[in-house]
Order: C-alpha cells, then sequence, then structure tokens
C-alpha cells in the first residue's frame, strides 16, 4: 500500500525524515519495499525563478518577437531574452526558464539553451503557465504581483513542495493499517515506545449535520451473515467536477487517477481511513429503496468496466427496487456510478463479512482496493464516521446539502471488542525476556487497548474493534514485541535444543541425495518449486484431468489455487524464467510431492480418503548440449541423451530393466514418450518430449525433453538384498552380431526384453548399433544391427555354445516378431 509522507504527517506529529520513517515502520512490522520522492510538477520548477523585465523592445526582424533584459536577481548583470509572447512589457514580474533548465511537454522534455532568433542572442525563457506546469492557460506569459521577490525560485513561489511516496507492504492480518490513518497509529506507538514528541490526531466530524429531509432512501439488508452493517446517506444539489488541487495531488501522490469531485471523496476518505466507501446516483436508485442481499444463481450483472458476470448465489449485491447495482465489496455496476449530470449522491458505507468478498473476488477475477480491505476485516465500528467526512467533503466540494438522516442497519451480536487477559509471565515466556510492566502497560495503551483491570500478575485488556487479528494473548505478545523492538531481545550465548538424526538413515533420504549428487555431476542443478500451481494449466489434460485436482478453500490467487498433480509445470515456469534472461540451455531436477484427488474413493467417515500424494523426480532438458565449442559443432538436446540420464539414476538405484517393460508412454503431457512399467501396469518412469500446449502456456518457445519417476514406487522396488562384491570374471565374454530385418513398428525394447527371457543365465548385454530404412528395404520394413554380449564367469565359452544359445534367441526373435536375418 501506498503512502504519502506528508499525508501522514496530518495525522501524527513527527521530526523523522521519510528513509527514518521507513525504518520505524520495518522495526514494528509494517515492512517498507521502497521510498520515492514524488513531485506533484514534474522537475520541481527547477531552475526557474521570478525575473523582472527592464526593457522591452520590438525585435527588428519580426512582427511578434520582443528583446527583453531581465534582472534575475543574482547580482549578475540583466539576461537577455527574446519572447514571442503578445502581452510582455517592461516592469512586469515574470517566471524566467534559466539556462539549463528543463520543460516538460507530456513525455517530452527539452532543455533551455543559448540560442539565437532572427539572429539575436537570447539567454533563457519567460514562461507561460502550461510551459512550466502550474497551469492550462498558454495566452501570454504569465505576469505576477509587482511585489513579488525578485531572485525568488518559482518552487518557493508557488509553495511546491516534493512529497515522498513509501510503500508499505502490508500482511494480511494487518488490515488496521491498510490506510494512513492506521499507519499513523502504529508510528505513535512507536514514537511513544521511543520517547520521541508526538501526538495523534484524527479531524473531527463535530460539523456533520443534516440540512434537509429531500432524498430518504430506504435501506433493507436480507443477508445479515454477508452484510452485518450497512450505513447510507444522501447528498442532493452536488456540482459533479474536477475535484481541487489538493485533493487531486494527494490522490495522485498514491497512484490514484482522479476521477471527479465525488469518486475522489470516496477514494480519499478509504485512503486515509481504511473504510471503503461506494457512492451512487441517488436518482438512479429505483423505488429509493436499497436492499442488500443475494441474487439467484446465474444472474447476469455488467460492471462499471462494461464486462458482464454471472452471479452465484453466495454473490452478496447491493441492489436498487428492481435490480442489482453492485457486487457488494467488489466493483460497481454499470449505470450506478456517478457521472457529469449526477446532482444526488448516495454514499454508502458497510461492513461485509471478509469471507463473502474474497470468494466473490476471487470467483470473479475483481481485485479492489474495497475488495482487498473487506476481505482482511476492516473496523465494525468505522462506517458512521467515514460517512460523516464524505457527506461534509461533498457540501464543501461539490455545494451539496445532506438530505436525510444516516441510516445504520446493524445485525444482532456483531462483534466489536475483544477481551484478553494478559498475564506478564506469559509475555517473558515469548519473548524469552522481561519486560518491565510499567513499559508493557505503556505499550498496550498506545495501541489503543484499554486497560480494564490490573493486577500484580496481569493485565485484562479491552482491544479495539478495528484489531481483528488481536484475539488472544499471543496476539497481544506479538503486538508488544514489535513496538517494544525485535532488535531489543538479546540474542542468547546458549541454545538448547533436542537433535535428530533420523532422515540420515532413511533410504529414501539417502537415495536422493545419491542421485542428486549424480545429477548435479552430470551438470544438473536441483530446483526446488512451489506446490501450489494453476488450475488453468491442466484444462488441456486427460492425463491429469482438472477433476482429480486438489483444490484450496481459500486461495491466495488464481495462480496459486490447486495444488500439483505433476512437478512438469514448475519445471517450465523455471525454464521460462532462465530463458527470458538468456540462459536457455537447462538441464534441471526436482524432487517433490504431487497430489491426486479421486472422487470415487470420498468418504464421508475419512476427510482423507479420496486424496493421495506421491513423491516424484522431475529431470528437465532444453536447448543444447555442446554450443560454441572449438572442438565440437553445436548439439541439440534430444530424448537418447535425457533417456540415458534416466536409466543411469535407475542404475544407480540397483533397479534391473530386466524385471519390467519398455513401452510407448501413454500421458498426455508428452508428444511421444517412453514408459517404463512392471507387468502389473505400475507407472515407474515416464520420458519425452513436452506437448508444445503445456509449453505455451508457461510461455517456453523451445523444446523441452522431461522424465517423471514415480519416487515413491521406485523405493518398493529396491533390491531387497544387500549390495555383495565379487571379483572381476576371469574368462572373456564373447560378442555376436545380428542383422535383422523387422517391420517398422517392432521397438528395439521388443528385441531386449525376448533376448533376456530366452537366455537368463549368461546374456550380459543387448546393444543397438545401427539402425537402416531405405531403399534397399521393402516398404514397411526396417533393420536393426544389435550386438548380443555373452559370459560365463566359470569357464571360456566355446563356438558351440554360443552358437546354442544365438540360435534360441534367433528362433525367439523370428517366432514372435517375425525377424529374418539379412
Amino acid at each position: 500500500m501506498n503512502i504519502s509522507y506528508k499525508w501522514l504527517k496530518e495525522y501524527v506529529d513527527f521530526d523523522l525524515s521519510a528513509e527514518e520513517v521507513a525504518v520505524a515502520l520495518t522495526s514494528i512490522g509494517l515492512e517498507v519495499g521502497s521510498v520515492e520522492e514524488v513531485q506533484t510538477i514534474r522537475g520541481g520548477l527547477k531552475g526557474l525563478v521570478v525575473g523582472h523585465v527592464l526593457t522591452c523592445e520590438a525585435h527588428p526582424n519580426s512582427d511578434h518577437m520582443h528583446i527583453t533584459t531581465v534582472d534575475l536577481g543574482n547580482g549578475e548583470a540583466p539576461t537577455q531574452i527574446v519572447c514571442g509572447a503578445h502581452n510582455v512589457a517592461a516592469g512586469q514580474k515574470v517566471i524566467v526558464a534559466t539556462l539549463g533548465t528543463k520543460l516538460y511537454d507530456g513525455d517530452s522534455e527539452f532543455t533551455i539553451k543559448k540560442s539565437k532568433l532572427r539572429g539575436v542572442e537570447s539567454n533563457g525563457m519567460i514562461c507561460a503557465e502550461d510551459e512550466i506546469g502550474v497551469g492550462t492557460n498558454h495566452d501570454g506569459i504569465m505576469v505576477l504581483p509587482a511585489e513579488t521577490q525578485v531572485g525568488t525560485p518559482a518552487a518557493e513561489y508557488f509553495g511546491l513542495e516534493s512529497d515522498f511516496l513509501i510503500e508499505v507492504d502490508i500482511t494480511p492480518n494487518r488490515a488496521d493499517a491498510c490506510s494512513h490513518w492506521g499507519v499513523a497509529r502504529d508510528l505513535y506507538a512507536y514514537l511513544l515506545r521511543n520517547n520521541l514528541p508526538t501526538a495523534l490526531h484524527r479531524p473531527t466530524d463535530e460539523a456533520f449535520s443534516v440540512d434537509n429531509h429531500d432524498l430518504p432512501i430506504e435501506v433493507v439488508v436480507e443477508n445479515t451473515e454477508a452484510c452485518p452493517r450497512y450505513c447510507a446517506v444522501t447528498v442532493s444539489g452536488c456540482e459533479v467536477k474536477e475535484s481541487p488541487k489538493w485533493l487531486q495531488d494527494k490522490l495522485t501522490t498514491i497512484g490514484l487517477r482522479p476521477i471527479n469531485n465525488i469518486v475522489d471523496i470516496t477514494n480519499y476518505v478509504m485512503m486515509a481511513y481504511g473504510q471503503p466507501l461506494h457512492c451512487f446516483d441517488a436518482d438512479m436508485v429505483k423505488g429509493n429503496k436499497v436492499v442488500v442481499k443475494s441474487m439467484p444463481e446465474g444472474t447476469k450483472f455488467v460492471t462499471l468496466d462494461g464486462e458482464e458476470h454471472t452471479l452465484s448465489d453466495r454473490d452478496l449485491a447491493i441492489c436498487n427496487a428492481e435490480e442489482p447495482m453492485c457486487i457488494a465489496g467488489v466493483f460497481g455496476g454499470k449505470g450506478s456510478g456517478t457521472y457529469e449530470t449526477t446532482t444526488n449522491v448516495l454514499f454508502e458505507s458497510a461492513y461485509f463479512h471478509p469471507t463473502w468478498i474474497r470468494k466473490s473476488a476471487r470467483r470473479h477475477g475483481l481485485n479492489t482496493d474495497a475488495s482487498f480491505r473487506f476481505e482482511r476485516g476492516i473496523d465494525p465500528d468505522g462506517q458512521i464516521y467515514a460517512l460523516k467526512q464524505a457527506a461534509l467533503l461533498a457540501k464543501e466540494l461539490a455545494g451539496g446539502t445532506i438530505s436525510m438522516e444516516i441510516v445504520d442497519v446493524e445485525a444482532p451480536g456483531l462483534t466489536k471488542k475483544f477481551e484478553v487477559e494478559l498475564p506478564y509471565q506469559y509475555t517473558t515466556d515469548i519473548i524469552g525476556k522481561d519486560i518491565p510492566h510499567t513499559l508493557i502497560k505503556t505499550i498496550v495503551e498506545a495501541l489503543e487497548m484499554k486497560v480494564v483491570e490490573e493486577t500484580p500478575e496481569a493485565l485484562r485488556l479491552e482491544v479495539p474493534a478495528y484489531r481483528v487479528d488481536v484475539q488472544r494473548p499471543c496476539d497481544v505478545v506479538e503486538d508488544v514485541l514489535r513496538i517494544y523492538g525485535y532488535n531489543n531481545v538479546e540474542i542468547p550465548t546458549s541454545l538448547k535444543s533436542s537433535l535428530t538424526i533420523k532422515g540420515i538413515h532413511d533410504v529414501s533420504f539417502r537415495l536422493q541425495t545419491l542421485v542428486s549428487e549424480q545429477l548435479v555431476g552430470c551438470g544438473f542443478n536441483e530446483i526446488l518449486n512451489n506446490s501450489l500451481t494453476r488450475e488453468a494449466y491442466y484444462n488441456e489434460s486427460k492425463t491429469y484431468a482438472p477433476e482429480h485436482l486438489v483444490r484450496l478453500i481459500n486461495p491466495l490467487s488464481t495462480d496459486l489455487n490447486v495444488m500439483r498433480q505433476t512437478l512438469l509445470f514448475g519445471g517450465l515456469e523455471s525454464i521460462a524464467h532462465n530463458a527470458n534472461r538468456k540462459a536457455s540451455n537447462l538441464r534441471f531436477f526436482e524432487f517433490g510431492n504431487c497430489y491426486h484427488f479421486d472422487a470415487d474413493k470420498k468418504n464421508p467417515e475419512k476427510v482423507l480418503a479420496g486424496y493421495s500424494e506421491e513423491q516424484h523426480l522431475g529431470l528437465w532438458l532444453t536447448g543444447k548440449r555442446v554450443e560454441d565449442s572449438w572442438a565440437h559443432a553445436d548439439e541439440a538436446s534430444n530424448i537418447y541423451e535425457l533417456k540415458a540420464y534416466a536409466l543411469n539414476v535407475l542404475k544407480r538405484l540397483g533397479i534391473s530393466l530386466a524385471g519390467l517393460l519398455v513401452e510407448d508412454g501413454k500421458s498426455d503431457i508428452f508428444s511421444k514418450s517412453i514408459a517404463v512399467t512392471d507387468r502389473n501396469g505400475k507407472l515407474y518412469l515416464e520420458l519425452g518430449l513436452v506437448k508444445k500446449t503445456f509449453l505455451v502456456a508457461c510461455e517456453v518457445e523451445q523444446e523441452v525433453y522431461y522424465a517423471d519417476f514415480n519416487w515413491s514406487l521406485l523405493m518398493k522396488k529396491l533390491p531387497k538384498k544387500e549390495v555383495s562384491y565379487k571379483e572381476l570374471p576371469k574368462f572373456p565374454a564373447v560378442r555376436r552380431d545380428l542383422a535383422l530385418l523387422l517391420d517398422s513398428s517392432v521397438k528395439f525394447a521388443d528385441i531386449e526384453r525376448i533376448a533376456f527371457a530366452t537366455e537368463k543365465k549368461l546374456l550380459r548385454r543387448v546393444e543397438l548399433f545401427d539402425v537402416y530404412e531405405g531403399k534397399q528395404l521393402e516398404a514397411g520394413k526396417k533393420s536393426y544391427a544389435v550386438a548380443f554380449i555373452l559370459q560365463d564367469e566359470t569357464k571360456t565359452m566355446n563356438d558351440k555354445q554360443t552358437e546354442a544359445i544365438m540360435s534360441k534367441i534367433i528362433a525367439q526373435l523370428e517366432k514372435q516378431l517375425g525377424a529374418t536375418l539379412r
């Protein structure tokens, strides 16, 4: 949230600089992201001074220019300036842009330089209002009062002061600090704690009074759960126009665009005191009646931005006697706002239930300044004050009259204050330091917590309604600590802890470390992504269908609204991030859990029955394997490179492919893939080329190869026996090569599987070293050159034994695959 330094000083007295305020706020839990100087007039009128025109003569080479001499009050000789304004004359006090001054026109800028105009030297510029940004008039130069002091800087003459924009990062629990007044209260407590001179003051509303009863509006609240309190007042006879400069400057400084005086008043009150308001054209409130209710499911509604929304029966609407006018606390409707033709205004000030507003905002993808505050929980006791301030400003800035008594509809049981017991010893135990009791009392009172009862052991406090986050003793302790100062709690010289080394002996943990070291040695980098992800990623997938997503009940945003079903998208986001920064040759791996929901297993008695999680290992490969090498041509990464890395991981785990099936993958996240399964269909590994649809969704422009290991299943597949060692074989291996003619649909994995199934004892390896498809072969055929390595560890194999084994293998290949020898 943006805070104006000057605006803040209207509510709390302090002598700190903007940077010192930033440090103070950060120390008390309102972390400041940045401090930026803001100028209401671009350039801050630097280089502009008040000058006195001493002489003014007609230009000999022009029918409209004049040659002037101007005293700039700098003790130097008068400056010659050529001026084209029709109203320039001797004796005037004017604004002069001196040499080197920068002037601005929209987004463009130009610098005043020494020049010659029609042959006469000019050393500056006498300015009009619009040329320096203090007005819009261009009908001649500005002429200042005769008593104006020569040499006065223009910034001083116009009372221009720089402001500072303080960006405060508000945590979700600090709804009370979402305003200048809220930040001022916290800063006041800090100043008191540090014995700095200060005072806290807020504008009074005593001037509020009803002028007439000419515009009564009836208010009916049907849904008191969603709207525990609704207040309204009307102001008639308003003139909707541009806001005065002071109000425009305040809004512009904090990044809001001024619209008109009525709308600007609502934004001003919200940013000042934290209470969102809405202004309706009262003449458009049909039936002179406001009804706060939920609309039927499927009701169509067009918002102020022209977008049509379909309302849910869980959306709260502000309606007139006939139709909805506004999605409560979120966005106004088309035709219900305030326009140039508006004369009568209805101001709304309400307290809406945070959960209702949060869900509506997420449901419709509408995040506004109002919903930001409502969904965090505003002060349930601040509606009337804000409404009175808005009405008073409407009288002042729009010339209106307050035309009805304030309507205040409040549901019974709206909790406004909390009572909390705070034992001193509990405070010491939590903070780890014994803070003087008098100081604790000073801090809580500075935070507007009322001491109801005090004993030597504890305080009983009444917490103000706006502190919706303080309802327990630990919450009060947190407040005491942040004002006392985290840095004032000394770091202990010793630390007591119970250490555990369980993870070191955990098999999965140990193997993760081994595999991680192996992958890092192969040039991979480990990544760690959020388990929360975007639902939209899964809309195009059947393998990871949206109905199997584990959804968050209260998501932070639409980008983090579900638990991931696969590690893929987190890795693609990491690839996109790096590729956008000119790092496109990437090897990533990640260990992480994936989550799944099965509606068929849902059981009311066992809440988690339909949910499951598995640990996975993901590998990502993209870009070039070799680039800019003097010894090797550039070479792109490919599926075979990833396959080698993946199989080496299995080998490192001691898992042999002999008992597994290698076949075509079925996952639709790949355009081509290979799957490793067992005979029961359990999927241990799938790798392939990621489908372009998913790359586009993550803004990745290059091909990506991805391998997905089901780590949880692999841990169950680990060999049961301990690793044993033996001598290397003393007898040589025998190699036999076969050139096999096969159908094009046959894969090498089929040959490998059949060979190992035929000879289980002496066959050690099966290797593919050539593939041929071409004119020399009939259509639909291809040739595989395959090497078979045999070895007997007890003796040297003879030709007879070798040929017998190869005959059996050939026979099975002919029988099962239709293979023929070339």
